[in-house]
């Protein structure tokens, strides 16, 4: 019979990666002690004799432990010492051949680096599919072939959901990723769920092999409990939110988070200033090497694509994985994203590498992220009277990152996937200002540290970060536009640049103003 196998914690062996002192069975029994399902034997410069030798020795400790061992490309191999089956590559031997020398009760995986292959295999009968590679890896020259997460989704969403395949997705994956992966694949509309992560230098390269290999277990079945536990009901009555947006920003000044921002240069200044102004404190550090050492203090980090160069990309893709490391809430503000080739790059770059907690754009940014052209833009601004059904816009791209989404402009959409709210405050001399959309991502960040601060267990394994984020969010976006309203009516606002000034002072005065009374928003 065909055995049943564990994907979840799936080890492929590179001897040539172990480190110095550690020999290759001491370093797989202890992986096996810590919790690794399956084993992937993967030898590609060695003869047919010595590849059966180690084969054997592999197999006895993998017997040891009740472990399937697999053997990559070798038929031949895997025949001789008779283990549970195969992993073939595109270029390895065909599938239908592989099925037909090993039988029906042999376990064959594929490796599918893109829709196609993945389908293909699926039809031809394959036990499991090898996704990826995700990231870079050492063990193969992937530069041109990697998928990120959002591509591992869009396989895992292509496949037939009745099928029996299973998935594991490859490539780069180590403990301080996983949950960023696990995150970004698992599409919450989808039917179909990864089966399992293939970790490679992480385990063998560790001169602790169990001690990596238990760390990885253990996130990805807290993932999985996560998953799978019914979370607590949802406020999403009126009047409750508007409490709970109420505590959050009257707890900034108490609370003093900071908040780092790789800011628009352009407004840079304000975006500091509002932080101040709303009781928390700024940090404006955008090079890569103050991302490791302040990552752990900040409450939030914003990132903002406002006059993203190169240098400062590789302080975003840095500043953004220590955030998913840490479990700080990332706020991403695609500004123009798409408006050039070089911004549409940057954009998937990033959303690769790291999973935002919020995503904050206006009509055309939220529009090119989801694959959509109902509204262009001009510059950093939209053009046209918006999305037809914005409720759907939103909420279907929050779905498909698991986060956050706000989509600003005359009327606020924000959703979390499940719920909705729209928002109707604000004044047109926002839109007579440079900035009041940058400086409401750095509200939206100041009060996402307030909601993980004081709601959240920033040590709870399998989510990357924890508080109502979505309250927050509405938090965040009514703290401005109220403030923007009370400044509005002051005797001493002139004009845009004297209401700049004026919409600060608000934002400092935003305690002593009840903001139910003022508030219209619906929370659907």
């Amino acid at each position: 019979m065909r055995s049943e196998i564990d994907y979840s914690v799936y080890l492929v062996t590179a001897r040539d990666l172990l480190p110095v002192g550690k020999h290759y069975l001491e370093s797989l029994e202890e992986s096996l002690q810590g919790g690794v399902t399956v084993v992937q034997l993967r030898e590609k410069t060695i003869d047919t004799g010595e590849f059966i030798q180690i084969a054997q020795s592999t197999k006895a400790i993998c017997d040891k432990y009740n472990t399937p061992l697999l053997i990559n490309d070798r038929i031949d191999v895997a025949l001789a010492i008779d283990c549970a089956g195969v992993h073939v590559g595109q270029s390895d031997a065909p599938l239908a051949v592989a099925r037909r020398l090993l039988g029906p009760n042999k376990v064959i995986g594929v490796s599918a680096g893109n829709i196609d292959q993945a389908i293909a295999a699926q039809k031809g009968g394959a036990d499991y599919l090898g996704i990826g590679a995700i990231y870079g890896t050492q063990t193969k020259d992937v530069s041109n072939k990697i998928m990120g997460p959002a591509g591992a989704r869009a396989v895992l969403a292509a496949l037939d959901p009745h099928s029996p395949i299973k998935t594991v997705v490859i490539g780069g994956i180590k403990s301080d990723n996983v949950l960023r992966v696990l995150h970004g694949v698992h599409f919450r509309d989808t039917k179909r769920y990864l089966d399992g992560v293939a970790v490679v230098s992480d385990i063998v390269s560790s001169p602790r092999p169990r001690k990596a290999t238990e760390n990885l277990a253990r996130l990805v079945q807290a993932f999985r409990n996560n998953e799978n536990t019914k979370p607590e009901p949802a406020i999403n009555d009126i009047d409750s939110v508007l409490n709970k947006v109420s505590e959050i920003i009257n707890a900034i000044p108490d609370q003093s988070p900071l908040i780092q921002q790789m800011a628009n240069i352009v407004t840079a200044n304000d975006q500091a200033n509002a932080t101040l102004a709303l009781g928390a404190s700024p940090v404006m550090a955008a090079v890569v090497g103050d991302q490791k050492d302040l990552n752990p203090h900040i409450g939030a980090l914003l990132i903002n694509m406002g006059t993203v160069s190169d240098e400062q990309k590789r302080a975003m893709l840095a500043g953004g994985r220590y955030s998913n490391i840490n479990k700080k809430p990332l706020i991403f503000d695609p500004v123009a994203v798409g408006a050039t080739s070089f911004r549409r790059e940057t954009g998937k770059e990033l959303l690769s590498h790291w999973h935002p907690t919020v995503i904050k754009g206006n009509a055309a940014e939220i529009g090119a992220l989801s694959g959509l052209n109902e509204v262009t833009t001009k510059g950093v601004d939209s053009v046209g009277p918006g999305f037809k059904d914005p409720y759907l816009v939103v909420r279907s791209l929050a779905n498909r990152e698991r986060c956050v989404v706000v989509m600003t402009g005359k009327d606020d959409y924000i959703s979390d996937g499940e719920r909705t709210a729209k928002i109707s405050n604000g004044h047109q001399l926002l839109g007579q200002i440079t900035g009041s959309g940058c400086v409401t991502g750095t509200a939206i960040a100041t009060c996402c540290a307030v909601a993980s601060m004081t709601e959240g267990d920033m040590n709870k394994d399998g989510k990357l970060t924890t508080g109502d984020h979505f309250i927050a969010s509405i938090a965040g976006v009514l703290a401005l536009e109220i403030s923007a309203e009370i400044a509005s009516t002051r005797n001493d606002v002139r004009g845009p640049n004297t209401f700049r000034s004026a919409w600060i002072d608000e934002m400092s005065n935003l305690d002593k103003i009840d903001l139910s009374k003022m508030s219209r928003v619906i929370v659907a």
